[in-house]
């Protein structure tokens, strides 16, 4: 059986937390633990751009925990050649996280949607945890496994994996 820890860095809403866990024990029939919150590393902080990078948070996490981990932060995150990230993972690796701060619907001045959210954020935990597991970004457009570049193609995605997507999980 699948285990996976979920570790918030910084300040993280617990029905948030709560919402991922289920979709990953859903998705992945995985034993899920949701760990107390963890400081986020300054070494991962960019001042200029008041940006989180996300491959410093996996490398921190990696180097300080044990197991397959997702890590979930509120501050906004960013890879090299990219502004902003939803997410980013170690592909066949252990650990990922995944960044509240642009699924929110407030973040786009849409006003509180708690729903809106959790959707969001089961959508891309399931599809980080996914990279883990050895799936890379898939091209059906409705797959949970296909990269979003924006927060509307977040929303126009499933939570579900498309049928060549759960073959290769299967294997």
């Amino acid at each position: 059986m699948l285990e996976l820890k979920i570790i918030p860095l910084g300040k993280v809403d617990k029905r948030v937390l709560d919402e991922i866990a289920s979709a990953l024990k859903e998705k992945f029939k995985a034993k899920v633990r949701i760990t107390p919150s963890v400081d986020l590393p300054e070494e991962a902080y960019n001042k200029l751009r008041g940006q989180y990078l996300g491959i410093t948070l996996i490398e921190y996490l990696a180097n300080n925990y044990e197991g397959r981990i997702l890590g979930v932060t509120n501050e906004d995150m960013y890879s090299k050649g990219l502004n902003f990230i939803f997410g980013q993972a170690q592909l066949n690796g252990r650990v990922a996280v995944i960044s509240l701060h642009r699924l929110n619907p407030e973040f786009y001045r849409e006003g509180k949607d708690y729903t809106l959210l959790i959707k969001r954020a089961r959508k891309e935990a399931i599809h980080e945890i996914g990279h883990t597991l050895g799936l890379t970004h898939c091209s059906n457009t409705s797959c949970v496994m296909c990269f979003s570049n924006t927060i509307r193609e977040v929303d126009e995605k499933s939570e579900d994996f498309c049928e060549l997507c759960k073959l290769r999980l299967e294997k």
